[in-house]
C-alpha cells in the first residue's frame, strides 16, 4: 500500500531521511546516473535538504564516503566552496543548480537504485551515517509534507 498514504500515518519522503541533533535531513540521495552506471573515476552528485530546528545555528561541514574518494562541498558550477550555513528555522536545499555535494572519483560503480554509505559532519549537532541511494526523488505534494518548513519543488523547476 505504498503510494496510498494517509496524513494520519505521516510521510516518509523518497531518499534517505534522519535526524542528527536538532537537524533534519531529507531526500538524501546520490543523482541517478543519466547514462548508464556511475563508473570508477566519474564524479557522482549527492543531494539533500536540511532544515535546523534548533535554537543555534550550525554548519554542514562535510562528508565522507568509502566510495569515492573524498567528498567535497560544491557552488552549482562545481566549484569547491566552504561549509554550509544552517540557520534556524530555514530550509537549506542542496541540490541540482545549487550548492550541493559531490562524490569525486568514485572507487566503483553506482547503477540506479544502489545503496551506499554517506557520513555527513555537523559543527554542532554531530556526525551521522546514512545509508542513500541512487535515485531521480519523486517529490510529492506541498500537503502531504508534514515536517515544518519542508516544501515540494513548485512544478516548474
Amino acid at each position: 500500500m505504498t503510494g496510498c498514504g494517509s496524513s494520519e500515518d505521516g510521510y516518509n519522503p523518497p531518499g534517505a531521511n534522519a535526524r542528527v541533533g536538532p537537524v533534519l535531513i531529507r531526500y538524501a540521495h546520490i543523482a541517478e546516473p543519466p547514462d548508464g552506471p556511475w563508473k570508477p573515476g566519474d564524479d557522482a552528485p549527492f543531494y539533500l535538504w536540511l532544515f535546523n530546528q534548533g535554537q543555534r545555528e550550525d554548519k554542514l561541514l562535510g562528508a565522507e564516503t568509502t566510495v569515492a574518494r573524498s567528498v567535497d562541498i560544491v557552488n552549482a558550477n562545481g566549484t569547491v566552496r566552504g561549509p554550509v550555513e544552517l540557520p534556524t528555522g530555514n530550509l537549506v536545499e542542496l541540490e541540482k543548480g545549487r550548492a550541493h555535494l559531490l562524490l569525486r572519483d568514485l572507487r566503483q560503480q553506482i547503477r540506479g537504485g544502489d545503496f551506499v554509505w554517506i557520513t555527513l559532519r555537523f559543527e554542532r549537532a554531530g556526525e551521522i551515517a546514512l545509508q542513500v541511494h541512487s535515485q531521480i526523488p519523486t517529490y510529492v505534494d506541498e500537503d502531504a509534507t508534514d515536517a515544518p518548513g519542508l516544501t515540494s519543488p513548485s512544478p516548474d523547476e
